[in-house]
């Protein structure tokens, strides 16, 4: 958090850009609510959600019920849980069942290891053994970022993603480190292990990669 970067002061003008570029959905991260634990951008969501016509995910800070709901309601497509699916799947499985088709579980691993609260923490399970516990109550996909790329610029970890990838039936959305159309190009390879979906973030705002080129190549396969 002390060393953030600021690349656009109004996030819903700037989700406008990526989907008039032809994004397919907008992948949105409340990092103070990562780090305390709840909603923090609520207001600032709420305008991404009705400025935008496709579908929106969302991640950080959201613990139950009650937050899942106030974030459906507003227009957000997609709740994604990231710490409480790893301290408590327990009730993340009664939640799937709740939400039926609108739940995602973010992973976030260093070395295959989940780390949960912002990434400040770590839980000392494995990815593959944390996806396991949903294999009778799955969640729409799996979000795998290795915490280690992310934001590093240095590509993403190809081989940690496809065991990972193979480890569950779940779609897994690959996360973390996307810096160029090579890139791009080596996460479609591992396609037909269950990699249904690539996030780039800021090789768009430091422009190493244009979006509606990273599009175009991923539409020779299936992902998005």
């Amino acid at each position: 958090m002390d060393s953030s970067t600021i690349f656009n002061e109004d996030p819903s003008a700037q989700a406008r850009v990526w989907e008039s570029m032809g994004a397919s959905r907008i992948h949105v991260v409340d990092l103070d609510g990562s780090i305390g634990g709840k909603p923090s951008n609520l207001r600032r969501i709420r305008e991404i959600t009705e400025s935008v016509g496709v579908p929106v995910q969302l991640g950080g800070g959201i613990r139950g019920a009650e937050v899942i709901r106030m974030y459906l309601d507003i227009g957000v497509s997609t709740v994604i849980l990231g710490t409480i699916a790893a301290r408590d799947p327990e009730r993340v499985k009664n939640l799937i069942s709740e939400f039926p088709g609108r739940l995602a579980i973010g992973i976030d691993a260093r070395s295959g290891i989940v780390a949960v609260e912002g990434w400040t923490e770590s839980v000392g399970v494995r990815a593959t053994e944390l996806a396991a516990k949903f294999k009778n109550f799955p969640p729409v996909s799996f979000i795998y970022t290795d915490i280690d790329r992310d934001g590093m610029m240095r590509g993403p970890n190809i081989q940690a993603t496809e065991e990972f990838a193979r480890s569950t039936s779940v779609p897994v959305i690959l996360s973390g480190g996307v810096t160029t159309l090579k890139d791009i190009e080596n996460a479609l390879a591992i396609e037909d292990q269950g990699v249904m979906g690539i996030i780039i973030g800021r090789a768009l705002y430091e422009g190493t990669i244009d979006l509606r080129e990273a599009i175009e190549l991923a539409g020779k396969g299936n992902a998005r």
